[in-house]
């Protein structure tokens, strides 16, 4: 039989196949040869005639994250309010080159559009090639958009710190009664942090109950980081040199999209200063 597991707990994986959740273990055979089984994975499996299950092949992986540990992520609602706090455009853009880098595609979710709608055409001009979705759980503005994104989907929910992730999971899910200012069990850092990873069936797809990214490294290089967002990647073909870090690089596309206010010039010298701390991170790798 084929299936995902949706959750990994003391040695046990839970696969989900056919609307069914059958509790497997893992076969010997993936200790020898150092695989280990991740929420997310499409796996091969087999049921025996006490009921009892064992994953028998994992099937190719089209992403991995290690923090959270979970593979296979189709999508990452990144969640910024525009204010408590203030919009972090900095964060954001390390979000994204980090997703992005990985194959995952983001969606920009910004909350508490109903304390203050001021900034809302400057961010939609700024990341006009993104999904950006506009939010206030309080008022259910935005939410029925979010849940429709969520089907057919794996997804994780990440983003700045008190930005209303707990409301805006409750709003989508109103089952799942977190408590709000504790973000706590899905999707938090607070008092009750998630200790295993999870998904969670929701809305025709499936989300990750996880505290989000616990690193914000960007473990790329240079080249990578140049490619890995999807607007900068477009506009690369047409630069001079093939491998431009768009930086001090003449006839760069970048740099014109730019100057012509294509590229918000923000954006810009936020992924200078990336380019800045990754190369660094390279050279001194070799110390």
């Amino acid at each position: 039989m084929e299936g995902k597991i949706i959750k990994a707990l003391a040695g046990f994986y839970y696969v989900s196949s056919n609307g069914q959740v059958y509790t497997c273990k893992a076969r010997g055979k993936f200790r020898k040869t150092k695989q280990k089984p991740l929420v997310g994975d499409r796996v091969e499996f087999d049921i025996d005639e006490n009921q009892e299950g064992y994953i028998l092949k994992l099937l190719p992986r089209k992403n991995v994250l290690t923090r959270p540990p979970i593979c296979n992520v189709d999508q990452a609602l990144l969640v910024f309010s525009i204010t408590h706090p203030d919009f972090d455009g900095v964060l954001l853009d390390r979000f994204l080159a980090m997703v992005e880098h990985l194959s995952i595609e983001p969606i920009i979710v910004i909350t508490k559009i109903d304390l203050d709608d001021s900034l809302m055409a400057q961010i939609q001009k700024d990341y006009a090639s993104y999904k950006v979705i506009f939010v206030s759980s309080k008022e259910h503005i935005g939410i029925e958009e979010v849940k429709a994104t969520l089907k057919g989907k794996s997804t994780v929910v990440t983003g700045q710190s008190g930005v209303g992730k707990s409301s805006l999971l409750n709003a989508l899910d109103i089952h799942l009664q977190i408590e709000t200012n504790e973000i706590s069990d899905a999707l938090g850092r607070g008092k009750h942090t998630t200790r295993h990873t999870e998904l969670i069936a929701m809305h025709g797809g499936y989300v990750a109950d996880t505290p989000g990214f616990s690193s914000l490294e960007l473990e790329m290089t240079p080249v990578e980081l140049a490619t890995s967002y999807h607007d900068f990647k477009a506009l690369a073909s047409s630069c001079k040199f093939r491998g431009c870090l768009h930086d001090s690089e003449p006839r760069c596309a970048v740099k014109e999209a730019v100057a012509e206010g294509v590229i918000s010039e923000d954006r810009y010298h936020h992924y200078l200063s990336f380019l800045k701390e990754v190369k660094e991170r390279e050279e001194h790798k070799y110390d």
